[in-house]
């Protein structure tokens, strides 16, 4: 592609470009000499599972690979031992090395269903972190002052507010600006939130006489209640690890303004047919439920299989236009030593709450059916050899039997 086509892919849903001058003059010269630039995103394993959230960055990267990039996916398995200190107001628990590397596992796993496996290099930064020596992070250390680092503003709001800010937070933005140097990047994508961080990779290139990246940020993605970033810990996640019926579902009952941010952020759908729907969402020509459906299908056949949306979305229409079980039932089998089990308790045993006080709490609510009956008495119980179709909220279904 031109440097123009190129471009206007590159900057679909980004906040920033840094400097987008440089970007061109990088993108000319990889045009006239046919090397790709390399590109690196960041991802500190903190947590074993992505949810959609995550995938913005993946998203963007994708489309470098698909411009002919070089795309470097960077697990910090050296960095999420520190922990990055980006929004926090205090400092954060360190991970063991354990918990790091089995959180890696889950990541590559999962992040090759949006990149393509063939043109990405999956690296760890403890390859070139953990060889350095005490006297290299001196001189790392030496290259940054106190007073740049309290430019950052979680640093300098922990410092007006006399929290502490311990020494080895400050050098997370260097370490992470030095795996810039270590990758000779490019180009370096992240979150708004990352932006301090991604500007000392620039710096640090220059120490080293590198050519310093440009930085794009993307913007964080809010979750379900269209307000608040996205998080497991808000429960406003949609999981890539998700059944398909939960995905399709949980993209159903977004907003129709937060329906075209994901579009924009997570979607394939080109730029001129995005364009169109637009204009038929606001002109009334497109039906904001037949374009939610078509990003569920999409984004469910990503993460699981065009069948499984196709099934996905015949069980929303099942559900919820005609108030009928699924077709398909996950079959859970629970034990019990008595003749008779709380459902309550059966429910957690199942997996479908968290917890024995969450079922209660949900039975109490009339978020629950037996046989689709709604059940209101939180100590009902079900009986040991039968089985039963229970509902759990307006997603959650399982043919459960009692041993």
């Amino acid at each position: 592609m031109s440097v123009c086509e190129q471009l206007e892919i590159i900057s679909r849903g980004a906040v920033e470009i840094l400097l987008e001058k440089e970007l061109i003059e990088k993108l000319e010269k990889s045009v006239k000499t046919g090397v790709p630039l390399r590109i690196k995103a960041g991802f500190d394993p903190t947590a074993p599972d992505l949810h959609f959230g995550h995938t913005v960055l993946l998203q963007k990267l994708r489309q470098f690979q698909q411009l002919g990039h070089e795309v470097y996916f960077l697990i910090g398995d050296f960095t999420g031992m520190i922990g990055d200190p980006t929004g926090k107001s205090e400092t954060r628990k360190a991970l063991t090395r354990e918990d790091v590397l089995r959180n890696a596992e889950t990541y590559k796993e999962q992040v090759f269903k949006v990149l393509d496996p063939e043109k990405t290099k999956v690296v760890f930064n403890s390859e070139w972190l953990s060889p350095l020596q005490a006297t290299d992070l001196i001189a790392l250390a030496a290259k940054y002052t106190v007073a740049r680092m309290l430019e950052r503003d979680d640093f300098s709001k922990r410092f007006a507010n006399q929290q502490p800010i311990s020494i080895h937070e400050f050098l997370y933005p260097l370490i992470q600006g030095y795996d810039s140097v270590a990758l000779k990047a490019d180009v370096e994508l992240g979150g708004t939130d990352q932006k301090f961080n991604l500007l000392v990779g620039r710096e640090l290139q220059r120490e080293w006489g590198q050519a310093p990246q440009t930085v794009i940020t993307m913007p964080l993605l809010e979750g379900l209640d269209g307000i608040n970033k996205m998080s497991k810990s808000l429960g406003n996640y949609i999981g890539i690890n998700e059944n398909p019926d939960d995905i399709f579902g949980k993209i159903m009952s977004i907003s129709d303004e937060l329906m075209v941010r994901y579009y924009e952020l997570l979607s394939d759908l080109p730029l001129v047919e995005l364009e169109k729907l637009k204009g038929g969402l606001k002109d009334g020509t497109v039906h904001p439920m037949e374009a939610k459906k078509a990003l569920g299908r999409e984004l469910v056949s990503r993460y699981h299989s065009t069948s499984a949306a196709d099934v996905a979305e015949s069980n929303f229409v099942r559900r919820f236009r005609d108030n009928q079980v699924p077709e398909e039932l996950v079959e859970i089998t629970v034990r019990s030593e008595a003749e008779t089990m709380l459902l309550c308790k059966a429910l957690a045993e199942a997996g479908l709450v968290k917890s024995n006080s969450e079922g209660r709490r949900s039975i109490l609510q009339g978020g629950v059916k037996v046989d689709s009956k709604k059940v209101a008495d939180e100590s009902c119980e079900i009986c040991k050899g039968k089985e039963y179709v229970v509902q759990v909220g307006k997603r959650r279904f399982a043919r459960l039997k009692v041993e």
